[in-house]
């Protein structure tokens, strides 16, 4: 039996390492919590290493619903606290960061 296999060019064997085995901080603002994560994969697996989030249910229930403007006031005010009870040293070791780009 003959096999018919084309050797693919390093780069692309290293960079399907380095994406079937990652690590990513992810940062979700999109409404009323803060909320930062660090997940793992590792090809087969996906796995929290840590989960922060701060709510503003209470900041918002005086007005019967989310407030926009208070919202994103507090997301900006919120964001590094959240960040930092995660942990730096937790956070320095990340290949790939995830942001919230739309509500």
């Amino acid at each position: 039996m003959h096999l018919n296999y084309t050797p693919k060019p390093l780069f692309l064997q290293i960079l399907a390492i380095f994406i079937l085995c990652m690590k990513t901080l992810a940062i979700e603002t999109s409404c009323d919590d803060t909320s930062v994560g660090i997940v793992n994969f590792d090809s087969q697996i996906f796995t929290v290493d840590a989960l922060l989030a701060y709510s503003q249910i209470q900041d918002h229930q005086q007005y019967g619903g989310v407030v926009p403007e208070i919202a994103s006031r507090l997301h900006y005010d919120k964001i590094l606290e959240v960040i930092k009870n995660i942990g730096f040293d937790n956070i320095k070791d990340v290949d790939f960061i995830s942001v919230t780009v739309h509500p």
